[in-house]
C-alpha cells in the first residue's frame, strides 16, 4: 500500500506520527505539495465527501495521502487541498493518540491513515499501520463499532448514514460541518 504524507513541518517531532511512520518504513514523507502523487486518495478534513468501499480501487492503485499539519493551522494548507479530485473526510471516530485523546475528529495522521484503509476493507494493513505505535490498536478498538459499520457502507453517502444513525441512537449531538 502507498501511503504518502505532505509534511507541514508544524509539529513536534517528537510526536509526530508521520516521522515515526516514515521511520518503521511505512510512509514517505513529502515537504513539497507539488509532488502528491496523482490519482491517489488524499485526506482533507474539509472534503463534502467522505471515504468509502468506493475508494478502495484508488487506495489499492495509487495510495493514500495524509495530511500532517498542526490542527490549528490546518486551514492555512489551502494549496494542499486543491491539488486532487480524490479528496475524502473521515466519518466521527475518536482519538486515542496521546495528544488528543478522546476528542472526536482530532485525528493524528497515522489514525486518519489508518481509518482510510479500514473502512476501505483493507483492515489487515490498517492493524499493521498501526503496530508500531503503542497506542495504536487502542484506537481500532475504541472506534470498532464505527469502523466496523463505514467499512460495511459502499458508497460516501452509505457512510455518512451509518455515521448519523450512530450518532442519533448513541445521543451524541455532534456537528461536523
Amino acid at each position: 500500500m502507498k501511503i504518502t504524507v505532505f509534511h507541514a513541518d508544524e509539529c513536534d517531532r517528537k510526536k509526530c506520527t508521520s516521522i515515526k511512520m516514515e521511520k518503521l518504513g511505512k510512509c514517505k514523507l513529502i515537504y513539497n505539495v507539488n509532488r502528491i502523487p496523482g490519482g491517489a486518495i488524499v485526506l482533507n478534513p474539509y472534503s463534502e465527501k467522505a471515504v468509502s468501499y468506493e475508494d478502495a480501487k484508488y487506495v489499492e492503485k495509487r495510495g493514500i495521502v495524509g495530511l500532517d499539519c498542526s490542527w490549528n493551522e490546518v486551514s492555512s494548507s489551502k494549496k494542499f487541498f486543491s491539488l486532487s479530485k480524490y479528496h475524502r473526510s473521515l466519518p466521527f471516530l475518536i482519538a486515542t493518540n496521546p495528544v488528543n485523546y478522546g476528542k472526536p475528529c482530532i485525528l493524528s495522521t497515522v489514525e486518519a491513515i489508518a481509518a482510510t484503509l479500514y473502512i476501505t476493507r483493507f483492515k489487515d494493513e490498517a492493524y499493521k499501520l498501526l503496530d508500531g505505535f503503542k497506542w495504536g490498536h487502542t484506537f481500532l478498538e475504541l472506534n470498532c463499532e464505527l469502523l466496523e459499520s463505514y467499512s460495511c457502507a459502499d458508497t460516501s453517502a452509505e457512510v455518512v448514514n451509518v455515521q448519523n444513525d450512530i450518532l442519533k441512537k448513541k445521543g451524541i449531538n455532534f456537528d461536523i460541518n
